[in-house]
């Protein structure tokens, strides 16, 4: 089996490449820095470094693409006279057009294997539970589980099934130290998860630890 995560440098992206190399199947992350191991050079927000992954990977069959990079850089924003254009430029370019480029860069390589496709998305991307600020985080992190949801209805035919996932409220740079769970308890319940996803449950939006996510 091979996996490809991207932001797998640091946080739950790391984690999770970690425990997937101790299982002895191929796992192979991006960062933005140059590669080094089982690392690929990519800059999700450059169409230009995604096209270049791509080749670099190869036309090798893609059994799991983790589209796990993402930016939060609103938190605590004033609502009149904060929140400037070019950070929801830059807030969606990383967490909602990286994520789809990758996809559609590495789609031959998800449809020779007939593979999945897992988004880390966030509860505050839900827009059911709402409760207010980090207006660019929650707007891209919304979009995402839009984007998923209609992948896995174009994908469903290929056999690649599409899962978005809530992570938890993780101990990392992001999620800060007073967070609820480690990186390491998180990454061991997504993986669970991307191993139960199938073409039956494709489009479904869940917690690391399996809890259906409202919408």
């Amino acid at each position: 089996m091979t996996t490809l995560i991207t932001g797998a440098n640091r946080g739950v992206g790391r984690a999770m490449f970690d425990l997937l190399a101790e299982t002895g199947d191929e796992v192979i992350g991006t960062h933005r820095a140059a590669p080094e191991g089982h690392f690929l050079r990519l800059d999700v927000t450059d169409p230009g470094s995604i096209r270049a992954m791509a080749s670099d990977f190869g036309d090798r069959p893609l059994d799991l693409l983790v589209c796990n990079a993402g930016i939060f850089e609103d938190r605590g924003m004033a609502l009149e006279n904060e929140y400037p254009a070019d950070l929801w430029a830059r807030q969606f370019a990383v967490n909602v057009t990286g994520v789809f480029l990758c996809v559609q860069a590495l789609l031959p390589n998800l449809r020779a294997a007939k593979g999945k496709v897992a988004i880390i998305s966030s509860q505050m991307g839900s827009s059911e539970i709402a409760s207010g600020g980090s207006y660019i985080y929650r707007a891209s992190k919304a979009a995402a589980v839009n984007l998923g949801r209609n992948l896995a209805v174009d994908l469903k035919e290929d056999g690649i099934a599409v899962g978005i996932y809530h992570p938890g409220w993780v101990q990392t740079d992001m999620g800060g130290a007073r967070a609820a769970i480690t990186p390491d308890t998180s990454a061991a319940g997504l993986i669970a998860r991307f191993g139960e996803l199938s073409v039956d449950t494709t489009g479904a939006f869940c917690t690391f630890d399996g809890t259906p996510h409202p919408f």
